[in-house]
């Protein structure tokens, strides 16, 4: 049996970044070579990044993805790189693009992938199956594909395949089978979510199976905007062996020697399959030799526990969001509560603690311990730290304004708001918030107030999560030999807002305990009031509960976009309007 050296590049690619990205492939196929790599592949949509959602519609933009395709192919050989096959994702149009339902019947903007070899751009294929729930929504962008491309690489029939492509059965995959092809590469822009690494494995599998193929899976890393992808490519034997598999959260050159069955007479340059399909077969005449010795891959990646898989992603995240944006250094309030301590340490994290800035801003309310343990987080972290106190502009404001109970509340975090905009417009910082999910959820927050900012790293993150990344974080902290960057008071206090006497959380809401079943079960399941009092819920609480959450929609389409680590965040996945009769509780 031939054995062909593997090359998955696990990369970040920037949106719109075409020259950038390029120059990323360019070097990570050097990388490869030097590894004695005979076929290499990038991420989906690898040259403009992914999702680009309606720069698609841009006909400037299709064109200049495919010129950078031509463009690549030829930067490649001239690096002397050209005999090494190179699969990359990129956005393609046959016709021009138009909004889904205008365009002419099978024609339309492209969600492609190409194999580059010797200068030219030897094989494409175009996405057959077109996601369109959560966060996707490719039938608005793309047409389908309707051919399975297979190249005789090395001696081996080799089917290309984009993302979707796998987690479908039928299609591309069965005709792979029917095609009799080796190996299947399929090139991914899979976004992270809680757990869904526990899911892509077995899939793989699925289609390994499917396909009677090794399959070589390649997802893109990085954040964009709520985004974050988390690597975790893979290649699977048609038995479903693991033979490899990279490390989440990070740039990664996966390489791996596989046994491929060797490729039989060849068929028709064109045949009709199954599913309407058609199988389009070209082939790469020559390749780099094989290598000699075996390759250093690392051997496979052993699991986390979920609080470090979140905490990689939202630093992930948030890094991205600062860095592909442009922004020299970010500001938060620093209230000496959870929230804000996670999202300290988050920040200090993903940018060091010389690019964040803490501001204490205490007001007539707010209690000593408070203050000290903003202190005492920002010695622990390292980053700059400020003390503003508002009373005084909030006074100014009284002095002025009739105002009494909520109002005054809502005042001094409005008047907080005001300060880090001040800070941010001043200094150049990004602001980020600091409102967890379950906050979000039942409107636990001053339009802005505590909501303004340009970012939230926790905004997916419910209450009870946020108290387990900080245990979490101190105690990973603590296993280094290094300083657990969160207070121990700020995990163990009550939450308070502490904009009036005495205030705590537990005034106004359940304890979260009870809150965020019931919010995960609504939110995130979309069980309705009798699926949640089935499920063993107070039926008053769930009432009180559903009510807050259907009549603070208008606050959470005004919030800062986050990084999504959920199957149905805010704004991203879950879509309601905002003027809404329907109403789940009694």
């Amino acid at each position: 049996m031939p054995t062909l050296r593997l090359a998955l590049s696990q990369v970040n690619p920037t949106v719109g970044d075409l020259a950038g990205n390029a120059e990323l492939v360019r070097s990570w196929t050097r990388k490869a070579a030097d590894a004695g790599a005979q076929l290499v592949a990038f991420p989906e949509m690898m040259l403009t990044g992914y999702p680009v959602e309606d720069l698609v519609f841009r006909r400037s933009f299709v064109a200049a993805s495919k010129a950078a395709l031509e463009r690549l192919a030829t930067d490649l050989a001239a690096d002397g790189l050209g005999d090494l096959p190179v699969v990359v994702g990129y956005l393609d149009a046959d016709g021009p693009p138009q909004v889904a339902g205008d365009a002419e019947p099978g024609r339309g903007a492209r969600n492609a992938a190409a194999l580059l070899h010797r200068g030219r751009i030897a094989a494409t294929y175009f996405k057959h199956h077109l996601p369109n729930y959560g966060v996707f929504d490719e039938d608005r962008y793309f047409v389908p594909g309707d051919a399975l491309t297979v190249v005789r690489v090395g001696g081996v029939d080799v089917a290309l395949t984009i993302c979707e492509d796998l987690w479908q059965s039928g299609g591309p995959f069965a005709v792979a089978r029917q095609a009799g092809v080796g190996l299947v590469v399929n090139i991914n822009g899979s976004p992270y979510e809680l757990n869904k690494d526990d899911v892509r494995l077995p899939l793989v599998r699925r289609r390994a199976a499917e396909a009677g193929a090794t399959i070589a899976y390649v997802n893109m890393v990085g954040g964009q905007d709520e985004l974050v992808f988390e690597g975790d490519s893979m290649i699977v034997t048609a038995d479903g062996t693991l033979l490899t598999r990279a490390p989440q959260f990070v740039e990664h050159l996966l390489v791996h020697d596989v046994e491929l069955p060797e490729a039989g007479r060849p068929g028709a340059e064109t045949e009709q399959l199954a599913d309407g399909m058609r199988v389009l077969r070209r082939t790469v005449e020559a390749i780099p030799a094989a290598p000699a010795g075996p390759a250093a891959d690392g051997g496979t990646m052993a699991p986390v526990a979920d609080e470090a898989e979140v905490w990689q992603a939202l630093v992930l995240g948030l890094r991205d969001y600062v860095n592909k944006n442009r922004f020299p250094s970010v500001v938060l309030g620093l209230s000496g509560g959870i929230d804000s301590a996670v999202v300290a340490a988050i920040a200090v994290d993903a940018l060091g603690p010389g690019r964040v800035v803490g501001v204490s801003l205490p007001s007539q309310h707010s209690s000593e311990h408070s203050r000290v343990d903003a202190e005492d987080l920002a010695k622990r972290t390292g980053l700059d730290y400020r003390i503003e106190p508002i009373q005084p502009m909030v006074d100014g404001f009284l002095a002025n304004l009739s105002l009494s109970g909520v109002a005054v509340e809502n005042l001094q975090a409005r008047v907080r708001g005001v300060i880090l905009m001040a800070l941010s417009n001043q200094e150049g910082h990004l602001v980020l918030t600091t409102g967890n999910k379950s906050e979000l959820a039942v409107g636990y927050s001053t339009l802005y107030g505590d909501s303004v900012g340009g970012f939230n790293p926790v905004k997916d993150v419910w209450k009870t999560l946020i108290w387990r990344l900080a245990k979490w974080r101190n105690a990973d902290a603590a296993a280094r030999g290094e300083t657990p960057p969160i207070p121990e008071s700020s995990i163990g206090k009550p939450p308070s807002a502490e904009l009036s006497p005495g205030q705590l959380d537990s005034d106004s809401l359940p304890e979260y305990d009870v809150l965020d079943p019931i919010l995960i079960g609504y939110v995130d399941g979309d069980l309705g009031r009798d699926g949640l009092i089935a499920s063993g819920h107070d039926p008053a609480v769930v009432d009180k509960v559903l009510q807050l959450v259907d009549i603070a929609e208008y606050k959470r389409r005004q919030s800062a976009p986050g990084t999504k680590i959920s199957m149905k965040a805010f704004g991203r996945d879950r879509r309601l309007p905002i003027t809404n009769r329907w109403r789940e509780h009694g």
